[in-house]
């Protein structure tokens, strides 16, 4: 037990009660002060900050009772503790529906008293610092954001705004990385359940053996594992939100469970045979095409239209390219930026991973960079090459005149042509080596003279640095550099 000092108000009409009362508790360290009414008491709480209130309920005028009322209408931060000589089970029901923390009945032992004030202040104390976290949680959390300015980010918004008022089930369409619970917290944060839980679960995440579990709870002992009773995430979530995420992945045996909870409420755990009633709503998501599903015997009829009332479709970044800048802007940390030919490369890529990859790829480059312009040297090989590609097959075809249709020569020739042209490749005694071995002794030898600057090496030989980065990567593998 804390053994600091409670800041204590006493009010009780029995002036030798309070004078008996506050001197035991005053020789005990707690700081004392007393009230003979119900009006009295008010008065001085308006003023000052207590621990816990004690308040005797038969008082003439303001009585405890309404004392209490008018502690909670007003929003004071007190623990209340009721005393009485004329308890009843009604009044001691009434006056713990009211939010006190505990009732006592006179003659009682001061001690005792001392005991249930300090449970009461330890009480008061949790709930501060449960607010405090609950503060600091959202707080620190990042408020979910649309960025973009494109008409579709535009009509994404619209949507959200009209489904989130109505508290039916939604469901999220879109592939992965495109924001899906994103979306749905949006979905939450716009409703009336604001302030109501949000539960999360990704079906894709878990054991096909647990999904029945995490959802819906278990017994003790109703299967290997269950070591005590688990309430499921549609209890968590009750009278909020639950997110299915990937609820495409629900196994088929599991769908009517949903199915039933989504149509009245009821479930019931792993091995218990007596059903709950919840009220949740329910947003899902997926990135399967859940029609085909359907067609294809893996999803309910039924459970699809139960979760289809109100469908939200995101595009993929690659739809979207004009919101790239944008993205990257939101994405970037402060002071960081990205220079002109890298912001291009990423705003021509197709973004298999929508704005997860992009995410990804940020946070990559910041860390890899030398300073804070990230450059191509910063990003991954699979969208350097897959822009290498692009441009190789844009210089081939023009180059030759060539429709898109037509094949390409082998680009070892192009390279080749390339770095001759532009820095002649001085002889090696007269030994006749294969061309690829002297591009890539001249290449290693210019990149030397350069101290490994890359990036100069490039502008040197005339030929663009991703075409660099291709034959490096190649003379590593000791690879031939028709590919290139």
């Amino acid at each position: 037990m804390d053994s600091s000092g409670i800041k204590l108000l006493l009010v009780d009409d029995e002036d030798d009660y309070r004078r008996s009362c506050g001197k035991f508790m005053e020789r005990l360290g707690h700081t004392v002060r007393s009230a003979a009414s119900g009006a009295e008491a008010v008065t001085i709480l308006n003023r000052e900050d207590f621990d816990v209130a004690v308040f005797d309920i038969d008082m003439p005028g303001m009585n405890g009772l309404e004392l209490m009322q008018r502690v909670q209408e007003d929003g004071m931060d007190v623990e209340v503790v009721f005393l009485t000589g004329k308890g009843t089970i009604e009044t001691c029901v009434q006056a713990m529906q009211m939010g006190a923390s505990d009732f006592l009945t006179k003659p009682c032992s001061l001690m005792d008293l001392e005991h249930r004030l300090q449970l009461a202040r330890q009480r008061r104390l949790l709930k501060k610092e449960n607010q405090q976290l609950k503060n600091l949680v959202t707080r620190n959390r990042p408020a979910p954001k649309l960025v973009g300015k494109s008409a579709a980010v535009a009509e994404l918004s619209r949507m959200i705004s009209k489904v989130a008022p109505t508290k039916k089930t939604v469901l999220i369409e879109g592939e992965s990385g495109t924001g899906k619970e994103v979306v749905a917290q949006l979905i939450q944060q716009q409703s009336d359940l604001a302030e109501r839980p949000f539960v999360t679960i990704n079906c894709a995440a878990l054991p096909e053996q647990l999904v029945e579990s995490e959802l819906f709870g278990h017994l003790k002992g109703s299967f290997t594992g269950a070591t005590s009773d688990k309430p499921g995430l549609f209890e968590v979530a009750d009278g909020g939100t639950l997110f299915i995420d990937e609820v495409g992945e629900l196994p088929l045996a599991l769908q009517p469970k949903l199915l039933r909870v989504l149509e009245d409420g009821s479930l019931r755990r792993i091995g218990c045979h007596r059903e709950r009633k919840v009220k949740v709503r329910l947003i899902a998501a997926t990135n399967r095409d859940l029609v085909e599903e359907v067609k294809a015997g893996r999803f309910r009829e039924d459970l699809f239209y139960r979760i289809n009332v109100l469908a939200i479709s995101l595009p993929p970044l690659r739809e979207r390219c004009g919101d790239i800048e944008c993205l990257l802007e939101h994405f970037l940390p402060r002071g960081w930026s990205l220079d002109a030919e890298t912001m291009t490369v990423l705003k021509a890529y197709h973004w298999p991973g929508n704005v997860r990859q992009l995410i990804n790829v940020v946070e990559r480059a910041t860390i890899l960079a030398d300073h804070q312009t990230i450059t191509m040297d910063d990003l991954p090989r699979e969208i350097v090459h897959a822009t290498d590609h692009e441009d190789t097959i844009a210089e081939a075809t023009s180059s030759n005149g060539l429709s898109n249709a037509e094949p390409i020569q082998d680009s070892v020739d192009l390279v080749s042509e390339e770095i001759v042209s532009v820095t002649p490749v001085p002889a090696i005694g007269d030994c006749h080596l294969p061309l690829d071995e002297l591009i890539k002794r001249h290449v290693t030898e210019v990149l030397e003279q350069l101290g490994g600057n890359k990036a100069k090496t490039a502008r040197q030989l005339g030929i663009h640095r991703r075409k660099l980065y291709r034959m490096l990567e190649r003379f590593e593998a000791n690879a031939p550099l028709e590919d290139c």
